[in-house]
């Protein structure tokens, strides 16, 4: 049951991948896809600049806009992205993510694997603060136009996806290569190493992205609920979550992305991921 539900998440994790990059041949051209699809959004982080991608990032796009109006909030970014938290929360990242299924893949190659020290976890929401919001917005009005602050000095899903494939293809750009790319090829090293010995390094520590859908978590239409009564407190749930959190005590904790394993674990069937707020003998999650 664990396994083909796995399976079944992995599934989706690779359908959302491939819908997000359908323009694959474009990795051999070098050209990036500017179509009409572009002024949608993705649900997860895939950089705007992929060749492949037909949809840009919301974090990009939510950075770009401020710095386009000069003000204020990119109100058609951020009604993208608080829609899909408020309905589903951290399961994009759990499910239609394609630099979470990037990173999952890297925690499957053997090592000892590590636990997360907590406080690095804030990491991510003083990025979000300072390089998403306030850095392009204090550009937009000191200089007329915003700066895309984590995708230029950060980002590393925008260096593996499309900084690294555009360099073999143009020549202009390997000529010009200096401290920003060696900083961003550092970052992008970092997550891998890191990825390798703990479970999704960069959503637990970086992830702006993430850090905004997990505000949501104890909102969403989609959550977590949490029978109190059923469960017998075996602590099955904790040991098999793989963002290191018990849902026994914070069942829509900010950092868990719905991935099921607690629910297909818990034998007292004391957790659920569901819409319904009807079942009076769930206690509501917190």
């Amino acid at each position: 049951m664990e396994i083909r539900a796995e399976f079944r998440r992995k599934f989706i994790q690779l359908m959302s991948f491939v819908i997000v990059n359908r323009e694959f041949e474009n990795f051999f051209s070098g050209k990036i896809y500017k179509g009409d699809e572009k002024y949608l959004c993705a649900p997860g982080l895939n950089c705007y600049s992929c060749p492949a991608a037909t949809l840009s990032c919301p974090i990009g796009a939510l950075q770009t806009i401020n710095g386009a109006a000069g003000f204020g909030f990119g109100f058609y970014a951020f009604g993208f992205i608080l829609m899909f938290g408020v309905l589903f929360g951290r399961l994009i990242c759990g499910f239609l993510c394609p630099f979470g299924l990037f990173q999952e893949l890297l925690a499957k190659i053997p090592s000892p694997k590590k636990r997360l020290c907590n406080p690095l976890r804030y990491i991510k929401y003083i990025i979000l603060a300072v390089f998403v919001i306030i850095l392009p917005i204090y550009g937009a009005f000191a200089n007329g136009i915003g700066e895309s602050a984590f995708c230029e000095y950060i980002c590393p899903a925008g260096t593996l996806e499309a900084a690294i494939p555009l360099i073999f293809t143009h020549s202009e750009y390997r000529n010009s290569l200096g401290f920003l790319f060696a900083l961003k090829i550092t970052v992008l090293l970092t997550v891998i190493i890191g990825s390798v010995f703990i479970y999704r390094f960069f959503c637990k520590t970086l992830c702006p992205l993430g850090a905004l859908y997990g505000l949501l978590n104890k909102i969403s239409v989609y959550r977590m609920f949490y029978n109190a009564r059923g469960c017998v407190s075996c602590g099955a749930c904790q040991s098999v979550c793989p963002m290191e959190i018990n849902p026994a005590k914070d069942a829509n904790s900010y950092e868990c992305i719905r991935c099921g394993k607690c629910v297909d674990t818990c034998n007292a069937n004391a957790l659920r991921l569901s819409i319904d707020l009807s079942d009076s003998n769930i206690c509501y999650g917190r």
